[in-house]
């Protein structure tokens, strides 16, 4: 004997039922447990019946006409010779009040249907449990599906306790018993089966057998009825049960994956609507096909073991081309209809995303049959669909294996070409050679259409490419505004902020989103105006508009949550990290950042190493360099397969080795990243070997960087982080009052935009600050910082580049010092060691070192006890 495993809630709901209705049907395909639940249920139930539970088992009932007699015999009535098995078992109930079980049904209705009619009628005291594979068609029938076995738990110990049973100390990896349990769809007699075969098979060997699960699921127990002991004679049971038309349909739906609507059943079947339709109910009623009704639209579907062996069947017909060439025209046609949808848009594609396992049926179609070309197609008109998804690795497979396995016509292949460079793009892998080419065969062919399409594709793969003219991108747009595909329209406007994003362009970033936000709300593209929302909330942070771009991705992430959209919520959660962190608030920007970094490496892409950036930028502004290079360290290691979109970080691998006092690696990651970048990311490239440079007395240098940085964020109209940029033209000048203005202009700059200050450069800004009050009577300070703090944007970036290329700091002698270099003078001078003051400054000891090195050097000294007297001399 074996133990009953799981059923809790369904055995509480039947218990239910029997208590008030006289007859229940369970119903359910072959397999799935109906006859051992109802068992269950009536051993529970002994206690509501005084006159007991009575069990008869019909499978080996093969005439109809001795049902009755059958039914007497198991609840050990004699009949008598001549006399009515009906009647005298009727008489025997009348009065009694007991349940019987009559199991397995389906083959013998219109007999089980009487009997059971005339015992409830003349019976008050009977109750009657039935299970078939189709209802009975009784009056007052209740019948009630018997759904198979919950994956998460009973169905994974179902078969841990039979492998057990099977092969006692086994060892069962619980990942691999979920998916073959998934594989198995739940169904117990699988399980079990499946089960039996771990005494000489390992799980994999079972899984891998699956394939071919009616040659490795038999060997049930041998005093199982002969259709229990292996799979394929429970379901031989049910297909027997057909009619003709009835097999027909089934061995056709062997066509579908993952489930059909019913006017892709008629499409497929190639009969009348009604017929199909009358046969597919008969389908459902024999539990042959199961039905979703949670939706608007009523879903089927075929459990993975009846669609093998529907398969089976459609084989050994000659129906397959014909079955096959239906399925793959009917959802091609869905698929083409997407890029033309003038409203609604994301609900058709959704609609299609439903049937994505129907499409790669059809594409594999397409591709057994040597059509290249129809593959290539198919995969292009999904575009809508890829875009919109997060696993733009499985939409590039669909083109790399239609591009590569045969010719396809020079239109077909650029346009596919495009297609796929435009995923390249979004995962960090751009390719501008294939969309370059794309480009080309659409001008040969004269194609206005397609020539829009590649140009926007090849502008967005060169989008890294510092010396690649994009005026490309704004004639494709313009093309694109005429030609009647307001989604194709919304692509290219997602790809040109795209692109003016990774230029550092906020304006022409915002322009592009904004406008490709409105077409897409007004089509109902919601992929398309998250995307745009996406852009615009990284335009306005390049901007300084910090309070809008926390809207934007906060609305972002809440949509995504919603959905649950994991890429999107993660990208979102690390916008935000990074928004937070510009504004000052650590805190929270650490513990997002913290929490999305999981889900990034879930969703794969440039999500990972995006996460570890906005976590380290977040560590430095709180001070914390050691976490910070971790973190740089991690981004560093995941950018590795994005090498181009990994020129946009490349200052924070500088900021992070110059806070560690790794000033040379430092000036390398700088160069690197001024070479690499343009507009927004050069400013800040540029702001970073600034400081760099000034640590290491390069002064001219840094006074060069700096005007170069204000002079690209002019350009473009970005103004995050500009402030810093002030300050730090202000540590520069040996003017103090014109320092104390470039201060005040910082300040409201940072009041206006609502940046705040890293920790890291907080001490240097103390000093800075105290340095001229110290120079300036209080009056000229105040009346300094105020005339800076009056100007406008535009003025101050004309007022600290006036006077550009003068003269700063003396290269010798104390007052050659920089203002942290004094103060860690200072320290030393007060007698603590490099440990302490790295403490103090939110530095490391390295960098302490490297300031106490330049010290040396300026004043002309080499031994601590000097730079004591100096200290003590000057301060």
């Amino acid at each position: 004997m074996t133990t009953f495993v799981g059923r809790g809630a369904e055995i509480s709901l039947l218990r239910g039922l029997l208590g008030n209705h006289r007859l229940v049907t369970l119903t359910g395909a072959g397999g799935v447990g109906k006859t051992r639940l109802a068992i269950e249920v009536a051993t529970q139930l002994c206690a509501d019946f005084v006159d007991g539970i009575w069990y008869v088992d019909l499978a080996a009932v093969v005439d109809a006409g001795i049902v009755p007699e059958a039914t007497a015999r198991a609840l050990d009535i004699p009949i008598q010779p001549g006399g009515s098995a009906t009647d005298t078992l009727l008489r025997f109930i009348r009065d009694r009040k007991l349940l019987v079980v009559l199991d397995n049904c389906e083959h013998l209705l219109d007999s089980v249907a009487a009997l059971v009619t005339a015992a409830l009628t003349s019976c008050p005291g009977l109750t009657v449990l039935a299970t078939s594979r189709e209802p009975l068609g009784v009056t007052g029938e209740v019948t009630w599906r018997v759904p198979s076995l919950s994956l998460a738990e009973e169905a994974i110990e179902l078969f841990e306790e039979r492998a057990r049973r099977a092969k006692p100390g086994v060892t069962l990896r619980r990942e691999t018993v979920f998916e073959l349990c998934q594989r198995l769809d739940g169904m117990p007699l699988a399980i079990e089966l499946a089960a039996a075969r771990v005494r000489s098979m390992t799980l994999d060997d079972i899984l891998d057998g699956l394939c071919d699960r009616f040659r490795l699921l038999t060997g049930g127990a041998r005093t199982a009825v002969r259709r229990q002991q292996t799979l394929r004679a429970s379901v031989d049971w049910s297909h027997a049960l057909l009619s003709e038309p009835e097999r027909a349909l089934f061995r056709k739906l062997a066509v579908f994956r993952g489930g059909f609507y019913l006017d892709a059943a008629h499409c497929v079947v190639a009969a009348e609507p009604a017929q199909v339709r009358d046969r597919l109910s008969s389908l459902v009623d024999k539990s042959l096909v199961v039905v979703d009704d949670s939706e608007t639209r009523t879903r089927y579907r075929l459990l993975e073991t009846m669609r093998q062996y529907a398969q089976e069947q459609l084989a050994a017909s000659d129906e397959v081309e014909n079955t096959r060439s239906h399925h793959h025209h009917h959802y091609a046609a869905k698929a083409f209809a997407l890029e033309d949808v003038l409203a609604d848009h994301s609900d058709r594609v959704e609609q299609v995303v439903v049937d994505i396992d129907n499409l790669r049926a059809a594409f594999d179609w397409s591709l057994e049959i040597g059509d290249a070309a129809s593959a290539a197609r198919l995969a292009s008109a999904l575009q809508p669909l890829w875009l919109g998804s997060a696993d733009f690795g499985a939409a590039r497979n669909w083109f790399d294996i239609a591009i590569d396995c045969g010719e396809v016509p020079p239109d077909v292949r650029a346009r596919a070409l495009a297609d796929r460079a435009m995923l390249a793009v979004l995962v960090g892998a751009a390719d501008g050679s294939e969309a370059d080419e794309a480009v080309r065969v659409a001008r040969q062919l004269d194609d206005p259409r397609l020539l829009a399409w590649t140009l926007a594709a090849a502008a967005a793969s060169h989008a890294f490419d510092i010396d690649y003219d994009q005026a490309s991108f704004a004639e494709a747009i313009d093309m694109a505004r005429c030609q009647g595909s307001p989604w194709r329209l919304i692509a290219m406007l997602v790809l040109r902020a795209h692109v003016a994003y990774v230029a550092g362009e906020p304006i022409a970033a915002g322009a592009a989103a904004e406008e490709g936000r409105d077409v897409a709300d007004c089509i109902g593209d919601r992929y398309g105006s998250r995307a745009c929302r996406w852009q615009l909330g990284l335009a306005r942070m390049m901007s300084g508009d910090l309070v809008d771009a926390v809207a934007q991705f906060r609305q972002l992430r809440s949509e995504a949550n919603a959905i649950r959209e994991v890429g999107w919520a993660a990208g979102s959660a690390i916008c935000l990290s990074r928004l937070h962190t510009y504004r000052g608030e650590t805190d929270e920007a650490l513990r997002i950042a913290s929490q999305a970094i999981s889900a990034a490496h879930d969703v794969g892409g440039f999500l990972p190493g995006f996460a570890q950036a906005a976590l380290a930028v977040a560590h430095l502004a709180a001070g914390d360099v050691n976490a910070a290079a971790a973190a740089s360290e991690a981004w560093h290691d995941a950018a590795a397969a994005q090498p181009q979109s990994a020129s946009i970080h490349l200052a924070l691998m500088a900021q992070v080795a110059c806070a560690r006092g790794q000033l040379t690696t430092a000036r390398r990651w700088a160069d690197e990243a001024i070479s690499a970048t343009r507009g927004w990311h050069r400013m800040v490239a540029l702001a970073t070997r600034c400081h760099i440079a000034a640590a290491q007395g390069e002064y001219e240098q840094a006074n060069h960087d700096i005007q170069d940085a204000l002079t690209c964020a002019a350009r473009v109209q970005a103004w995050l982080g500009v402030p810093e940029v002030i300050e730090r033209l202000a540590s520069l000048t040996t003017d103090q009052r014109r320092a104390a203005r470039l201060l005040g202009a910082a300040s409201t700059l940072r009041g206006r935009t609502g940046e705040a200050r890293f920790a890291v450069h907080q001490p240097a800004y103390d000093d800075l600050i105290a340095e001229l009050r110290t120079a300036l009577a209080r009056s000229e300070f105040d009346i300094a910082w105020a005339d800076g703090a009056a100007l406008d944007r535009e003025q101050m970036i004309a007022y600290a580049q006036r006077g550009r290329g003068e003269r700063k700091r003396p290269t010798i002698g104390w007052e050659s010092l920089t203002p942290t270099e004094r103060d860690v003078v200072g320290l030393v001078g007060q007698g603590m060691p490099n440990n302490a003051i790295a403490a103090r400054l939110f530095m490391s000891p390295r960098t302490v070192q490297t300031h106490l090195t330049h010290a040396y050097a300026k004043l002309g000294i080499t031994s601590r006890v000097r730079l004591i007297q100096e200290a003590a001399r000057h301060l």
